[in-house]
């Protein structure tokens, strides 16, 4: 069969090429990337079928598996075993609770410590209210009814930024690049993080913080290297 035909008889059975699907989503998911399509298949939340020459092909249920897990990403930080979890149950036929919806918080590798209401924040911050709305619009920080203490570090700091004219609208780029990281140390983990047991869970809470750290090392050396030559 001639590529031409391959095609056609792709699109005739509905099934969509890495290029359709990116057009499908971005609209909605404008980092999204051919990279991370194969990243989220390496992750189990989808699994294309393949052609007679290797190339990936996407279902409608594909497609939406993806458009699920880029949301519980984008709008609630889901790791990605929560997601594929969720997902698991659906194929199960069974009727979990949305994670984005569920009133206890989600599993996660991070612990957690006291709650704020948006009242709270501004008052424990000085941040003027225009500010925090600024972070919610612009995605830095998520919208919720109570906040954590990361949210408190966050605000301190865009607080004094704000001073320095450096705005939230300025920070988007740092905000994805911090994604990449936390995917980068979820992969790294990811066989701990598919354990259910009570140490592989321990053990993930433990080394989460310290990849962190040792990533926030390397963006440290290279911010340093960077202003030695901004400022000699």
């Amino acid at each position: 069969m001639s590529a031409s035909a391959a095609r056609e008889d792709a699109t005739g059975s509905g099934l969509l090429s890495i290029g359709q699907v990116l057009a499908r989503l971005t609209p909605d998911f404008p980092k999204l990337s051919a990279s991370k399509l194969r990243f989220l298949e390496v992750q189990g939340i989808v699994t294309p079928s393949r052609t007679d020459s290797g190339y990936r092909k996407f279902s409608p249920n594909d497609v939406e598996r993806l458009r699920v897990a880029l949301t519980l990403q984008r709008d609630h930080y889901m790791p990605h075993s929560v997601i594929r979890d969720y997902l698991g149950d659906l194929d199960a036929g069974r009727s979990p609770s949305h994670p984005g919806q569920t009133h206890e918080p989600p599993p996660t590798i991070i612990p957690a410590g006291r709650r704020y209401r948006r009242t709270d924040l501004l008052s424990s911050t000085g941040a003027a209210p225009q500010l925090l709305n600024d972070a919610i619009s612009t995605g830095i920080i998520a919208p919720a009814e109570h906040y954590g203490e990361d949210t408190i570090s966050m605000m301190r700091a865009l607080v004094a930024l704000d001073r320095h004219g450096i705005e939230p609208r300025h920070l988007r780029a740092m905000r994805a690049s911090a994604e990449r990281e936390v995917a980068l140390i979820e992969s790294s983990l990811s066989v701990l993080l598919r354990r259910q047991d009570a140490g592989s869970r321990a053990k993930a809470s433990e080394l989460a913080p310290e990849l962190a750290r040792r990533l926030d090392d390397v963006r440290q050396a290279f911010v340093a290297s960077a202003l030695t030559r901004l400022i000699p």
